[in-house]
């Protein structure tokens, strides 16, 4: 009986990992097909030659590089700013007295009820009024200026650093920013990773943004690249399966590297309810 307990726990998740791994699977292996085998009928689960050249014809038919190193820029520059700004909110916020903050705090939460589709057109004004179209600028300077999920975060996670800690650097002759910098940051290592890996992951897969504000196509991002396999009357579909298979190998690569923290930042944060 203890046993058949223990079996059906693991492979309930063996199965529901080989569910999650099942579209990867099916995107790698289209990526390695000959057109012809990509549409038949039945699937072929597995190609009867790896055509490797459909990467290499992938990279060249768009400016794959080019458009990678604006990604990464935007990125990592995005993963900046976020932490930078949504932690020194979060402090304080979590731990800073003073009149007001927990309105403050309730009405941040409250804009993460409002759809992005409202405040697009609004948003696109003031950037174009601020001359910033066809610029990174309107896909990173927002960052700088906080984000409420993050900011609710990461006020969770310091709520649970002992107050102790702060107040002895305090009474050490530790200002309010050397108690943030010294104390508090690292020990939220978790919920800093947590929050720069979802800041990476939603600037490396945004579309909409540079849609909207990128028009010179040397300022281009893979996610408006991958459009371009999409044609008028055809698809090139072995390249663009080879081309999301390249973006999203850093991904992948990113999570299992910090899956630790990341794990662990979800854990101790109130997402889990």
């Amino acid at each position: 009986m203890r046993t058949a307990r223990t079996l059906f726990p693991h492979a309930l998740l063996l199965a529901l990992g080989v569910l999650f791994f099942l579209p990867f699977y099916w995107l790698l292996l289209t990526s390695l097909k000959a057109d012809t085998e990509i549409f038949a009928s039945p699937p072929i689960w597995f190609p009867h030659r790896l055509h490797w050249d459909n990467y290499a014809r992938a990279v060249t038919f768009i400016p794959f590089f080019l458009y990678m190193r604006n990604t990464l820029i935007i990125s990592l520059l995005s993963v900046i700013g976020s932490v930078l700004s949504c932690s020194l909110v979060a402090y304080s916020l979590a731990k800073i007295r003073w009149r007001g903050r927990e309105a403050l705090f309730l009405l941040i939460v409250a804009t993460m009820m409002l759809p992005g589709q409202v405040t697009m057109i609004p948003v696109f004004t003031i950037f174009k009024t601020l001359g910033w179209i066809d610029s990174f600028k309107p896909l990173v300077v927002p960052q700088f200026l906080g984000t409420a999920f993050y900011i609710f975060l990461l006020r969770q996670f310091f709520l649970t650093i002992p107050q102790e800690l702060s107040d002895a650097a305090r009474i050490d002759g530790c200002s309010e920013l050397a108690t943030y910098w010294r104390v508090v940051l690292p020990l939220a290592k978790p919920a800093l990773a947590t929050v720069g890996l979802f800041t990476f992951m939603g600037a490396w897969n945004d579309f909409t943004g540079p849609l909207l504000y990128l028009n010179d196509e040397t300022k281009a991002t893979l996610s408006l690249g991958l459009q371009q396999f999409v044609g008028q009357h055809e698809t090139e579909w072995a390249m663009l399966m080879a081309a999301s298979t390249l973006m999203a190998l850093p991904m992948v690569l990113l999570f299992f590297l910090a899956q630790r923290f990341f794990i662990e930042g979800i854990t101790l944060t109130g997402i889990k309810g």
